[in-house]
């Protein structure tokens, strides 16, 4: 009898091993999306595309994958809610890309990757544009915004549409970003109840926590930057003009812009090349006109920091010791990849900020009435005025914060003012000739750096948000271009740095940051961690 049971009990554990290991080989080759959805975490546009030529991926896979990603952790598990609406033609675009032949694939520079897109970006399509705001739950744009026309064009998939800070984080004087009427708030992936900045906090987040390969945000004054600082990604926001801001929601004629958030710089140049051009309905970019390109991953070189001239803004840092001393570590590592670091001093006593401001809401104003108009008949508010009524009434909108700032603006009046005028030259010549230009000039910098801001602070819908420092506003209010990289953490929060200079400087700025960060590879993917758990 005992030599029976201990040949049953061989035979069972031979069974279990065998079982075991055919469950791993099966695993080893299994489809994507059949086996969970970690095999897409920290995938590049490089990998990815690479996989489609060699035949291992299928788009409909990829996509199906993303998506059921954005279920698992989005919508459930650690409910980042970074989404507010997904495409529910996402998967029927997948399979045309696939049908495709080798020789069409090969012509699309971003064919099958899945893109998330802020909810402030026209598509035409069963998406609506809502800006966040309750009063656009139901507005589905006439066409494409050129961003979305182009992504189509280069074979991109546009799987969702981002949360965002309600009206782009121009709407009262607190405000948490992140949150909006239509999406509730965003949290910040690598400590939940930390913020994701904004106002693309949803773009910012989708990236970090691999929920789409790459996403579109856009920035007036940190918009762009400061999400992916709180969120350990790349951001750039490039000279406004560089790509079409048609067909999205603006605050202003002189600032805004959109731009690509990934989690390399490689990927950002992919996606940047893919949306530049001229739109005859911005005249912002026919100043483009010599100064852009549809590929800048040629610029990208390892040793991008050798030979260089930095500025460092000696008065930007400050806020927090231990940013001071990432970024102090960050000039040593400069230092010794062959860039010569100067310290320089950022133009003082100009009120530019004040003047931005009040260029804001001139040009918010105006804006804003135009795109109400530009929903013809089925618009739901016709102008500023009849938003701040609707909100009044409504049960959502001013629950946590005011409207101050649109009320404000409401009682502008338009561009033709002396006071927009003198406003608009003021912050131009502060942040341009006497601010960024002189600065380059006078030391013969390449660039100029600067911490992002600091790290994520505790979401709160009291108080509202709990700003500390940043860089984000010579860079914003001149429209010239900025570039924010993972620098380190603090405890287990990123923190990032800016590099930026002068317009049309986009191929010189991602040399120099494609040269740190593949020198320093700050970037890892979040954890999902509250508070209390470090």
């Amino acid at each position: 009898m005992k030599k029976l049971w201990l040949i049953s009990a061989i035979l069972t554990i031979v069974i279990s091993a065998t079982i075991s290991c055919n469950r791993q080989k099966e695993a080893a080759t299994a489809k994507p999306g059949v086996t969970g959805t970690s095999w897409l975490e920290e995938m590049t546009i490089s990998e990815l595309q690479q996989g489609y030529t060699s035949g291992k991926y299928k788009v409909a896979d990829v996509v199906s994958a993303y998506l059921a990603r954005i279920e698992e952790i989005d919508n459930k598990g650690p409910a980042l809610n970074s989404i507010i609406t997904l495409n529910p033609d996402a998967m029927s675009i997948a399979e045309k890309l696939d049908s495709m032949n080798a020789g069409e694939k090969a012509l699309l520079p971003l064919f099958g990757i899945p893109v998330v897109i802020k909810d402030n970006i026209d598509t035409h399509d069963r998406m609506p544009n809502t800006a966040g705001a309750t009063v656009l739950r139901n507005s589905f744009p006439a066409s494409d915004s050129p961003v979305a026309r182009k992504l189509r064009e280069a074979g991109a998939v546009i799987i969702a549409k981002s949360n965002l800070s309600e009206w782009a984080n121009f709407r009262g004087m607190t405000s948490s970003s992140g949150w909006s009427g239509i999406g509730g708030q965003t949290k910040n992936p690598y400590v939940l109840d930390r913020n994701p900045c904004g106002s693309s906090s949803g773009s910012g987040v989708s990236v970090s926590a691999n929920l789409c390969m790459i996403a579109i945000g856009t920035e007036t004054n940190g918009s762009i930057v400061c999400p992916s600082n709180n969120n350990g990604i790349v951001g750039l926001k490039p000279t406004v003009g560089l790509i079409s801001r048609t067909g999205i929601i603006p605050i202003s004629f002189t600032q805004d812009t959109p731009g690509p958030m990934g989690r390399t710089v490689e990927d950002v140049a992919a996606c940047l090349g893919a949306l530049t051009g001229i739109d005859t309905a911005d005249s912002k970019t026919l100043q483009s006109t010599g100064h852009s390109y549809t590929d800048y991953r040629q610029f990208l070189r390892k040793d991008g920091l050798r030979g260089k001239r930095i500025g460092f803004l000696k008065s930007s840092g400050g806020f927090s010791d231990r940013v001071d001393t990432l970024m102090k570590n960050a000039v040593i590592f400069m230092k010794e990849q062959g860039a010569e670091i100067i310290e320089v001093e950022e133009p003082r006593g100009s009120g530019y900020d004040d003047a931005s401001f009040q260029v804001l809401l001139f040009e918010f104003k105006d804006g804003l009435n135009k795109y109400f108009s530009g929903l013809g008949e089925d618009a739901p508010v016709k102008n500023l005025t009849e938003l701040i009524e609707f909100n009044k009434k409504d049960t959502v909108e001013l629950r946590f914060f005011d409207q101050k700032i649109l009320e404000m603006a409401d009682k502008k009046g338009d561009l033709s003012s002396p006071e927009y005028r003198e406003a608009l030259k003021k912050m131009l010549s502060a942040t341009r000739q006497n601010g960024i230009d002189k600065i380059m000039d006078s030391g013969s910098l390449d660039a100029l750096i600067a911490p992002t801001g600091s790290p994520a602070w505790k979401t709160d819908h009291i108080l509202g948000d709990h700003f500390v420092g940043g860089s984000s506003s010579l860079a914003a209010i001149s429209g010239y271009p900025a570039i924010t990289v993972p620098m380190g953490f603090i405890d287990e929060l990123p923190v990032g740095i800016t590099f930026f200079g002068k317009a049309w400087s986009e191929p010189l700025l991602l040399e120099i940051a494609n040269g740190y960060e593949q020198g320093t590879k700050h970037r890892r993917a979040p954890k999902y961690l509250t508070t209390d758990s470090f």
